[in-house]
């Protein structure tokens, strides 16, 4: 159980130290991989018209969205 509560709370540092560091930075300048820019790419290739600022649930679970 020590050993499992350590590791727990390693994590949830890791975790804070990494969401610290994606805040706060502006997200047009964030960049996780070298390959973001394709990502992205692909992921407009698919949902070309989903806006990604606002996301409604239902909207997504409506057949036209499926």
């Amino acid at each position: 159980p020590r050993v499992e509560l350590a590791w727990a709370m390693r994590a949830h540092q890791h975790a804070q130290v990494y969401f610290n560091l994606i805040s706060s930075v502006d997200p047009k300048f964030l960049s996780l991989t070298k390959v973001d820019d394709r990502i992205y790419e692909e992921f407009r290739r698919s949902f070309r018209d989903l806006r990604v600022d606002v996301l409604d649930p239902e909207e997504l679970k409506s057949e036209p969205a499926k």
